[in-house]
């Protein structure tokens, strides 16, 4: 007689499909507190998951994070830039470098192939080689980025239920991109 072989089993950082919804909306959810909450599961997560962590999972924690420090008003407008800036900067890295190959593709083209917004790459490059944005433009960035992961990543987890957007909402978004792309022209490196 043969043995059946028994299906394969993921083993993951989380106790089960509540716990994990319950984190994705914690971090969503705009309550500073519960943020907070979200975020000491994520790390707890990520003790216990370490390098297989997902990327989205970790770019969006250290998103929320630097939006709970900005709301705790205990860091200075060049502290938040800081911190906004490198967790705008990992997240364009991170993100594109598994696209990346042998041969090395512009981040703008990489950044269009995953449908992020080239102005948010022209941020992490001025972040990286240019002088300091503006405090209100990290901000946007991570808004931005927050929304891009909410919709190509956590809502195909929760079923679509953090995606609901209306046509309002993605005229506006077009209409916020166009003014930051024209700060971004203004604001050119030197």
């Amino acid at each position: 007689a043969r043995k059946r072989l028994k299906p394969l089993r993921t083993v993951v950082a989380w106790r089960g499909r509540a716990e994990w919804d319950q984190g994705v909306v914690g971090l969503y959810c705009g309550d500073s507190r519960l943020q907070q909450e979200a975020l000491d599961r994520v790390s707890a997560w990520k003790s216990r998951y370490g390098p297989k962590m997902p990327l989205a999972v970790d770019c969006t924690a250290e998103l929320i994070r630097c939006k709970v420090l900005d709301s705790s008003g205990r860091l200075r407008s060049h502290e938040l830039i800081l911190s906004y800036g490198l967790a705008l900067v990992r997240f364009v890295n991170l993100i594109t470098e598994r696209k990346q190959k042998m041969v090395s593709i512009p981040l703008r083209q990489l950044a269009i192939e995953v449908d992020i917004p080239i102005w948010v790459v022209d941020l992490r490059h001025e972040l990286t080689h240019g002088k300091l944005p503006r405090l209100a433009l990290c901000r946007k960035g991570c808004d931005v980025v927050l929304d891009w992961l909410r919709k190509t990543y956590w809502s195909r987890q929760l079923g679509n239920n953090l995606c609901e957007e209306s046509e309002d909402e993605d005229e506006e978004e077009e209409q916020e991109e166009t003014e930051v792309n024209t700060e971004l022209d203004n604001d050119a490196w030197e």
